[in-house]
């Protein structure tokens, strides 16, 4: 009978989560629907109220790919600007996290917590109000137009939530494995090296992963900072298809279907590192 019970009680739960979980699921892929539906429409048939193109097509893609609109004369130059700027932010803020972590956490350098907190106390200002001092900041140091003027600012919006977070993870480490090694003579930098990295790396490939998809999607910053065509990331370039009064909608949603591959690629990749990262040291041994 309490089996029974049991079986009812499950089934009314899961019951509930599939009418939250599929309301949920259907509007979230219904703009990833109109935009698959937009990039396979030929042009000025996308809007024509058909749940499915009359006569899907590919040419869109093929049209972005070999840049043959004047909107894409930079396509590839500026998704490899996106590349490298989101995997020099990734790389820089993985480093200036897990060494301040580490000496905060481990080494428990003295006001270590202090400036974390203080950092921590910036996102009480939305990162937008920041955008226009930072303009004024980059431009006093010369970097305008310098794609290290939108890394230095990723950088420094993305580091001290890193920071925390690797923080927290780095202080459900047992000490014991810390007073082992020093009792064996290892130096800090060897117990960074070897004890701390590699217990970490869960938790490193989710602050790392983290910056770098921050730094992909940034827009404003990106608009703010840089200026040439061929400097700007495509997410800036983006925004250009909405300057004409008869913007090419099917090359814009194919563009941003491009765009939107890589990090949802590199989201699935790490997946299951993330996850690693977040429960990570949850348990102490």
């Amino acid at each position: 009978m309490s089996r029974k019970r049991w079986t009812l009680k499950s089934a009314g739960n899961e019951a509930k989560l599939l009418l939250i979980g599929i309301p949920v699921l259907i509007w979230t892929l219904i703009p990833i629907y109109h935009m698959v539906l937009f990039a396979i429409s030929p042009r000025g048939t996308a809007t024509s109220g058909r749940l499915w193109p009359k006569s899907p097509t590919l040419d869109n893609f093929s049209t972005v790919f070999q840049q043959k609109h004047f909107y894409l004369d930079h396509f590839w130059v500026q998704l490899g600007n996106s590349l490298f700027i989101a995997v020099a932010v990734g790389a820089i803020t993985l480093f200036v996290a897990t060494t301040a972590a580490f000496a905060i956490s481990r080494l428990r350098v003295r006001g270590g917590r202090t400036v974390m907190n203080m950092a921590l106390f910036t996102y009480f200002i939305p990162a937008a109000f920041l955008a226009v001092p930072m303009y004024k900041t980059m431009g006093n140091y010369g970097l305008l137009n310098s794609q290290w003027a939108l890394i230095l600012a990723m950088v420094t919006i993305a580091s001290p939530y890193c920071i925390w977070v690797l923080k927290q993870a780095s202080d459900k480490l047992p000490y014991e494995l810390d007073e082992a090694a020093r009792m064996d003579g290892a130096s800090p930098l060897q117990l960074f090296r070897l004890v701390y990295l590699p217990l970490m790396v869960p938790s490193l490939v989710a602050v790392g992963t983290y910056a770098l998809l921050l730094a992909w999607n940034e827009y404003l910053y990106a608009f703010l900072l840089l200026s040439n065509d061929r400097s700007v990331t495509l997410a800036v370039a983006l925004g250009n298809f909405l300057a004409a009064d008869d913007s090419p909608w099917e090359l814009l949603m194919a563009t941003g279907l491009i765009y939107a591959l890589p990090p949802a690629a590199i989201y699935y990749t790490f997946k299951r590192y993330m996850v690693g990262g977040i429960t990570a040291g949850a348990v102490k041994s």
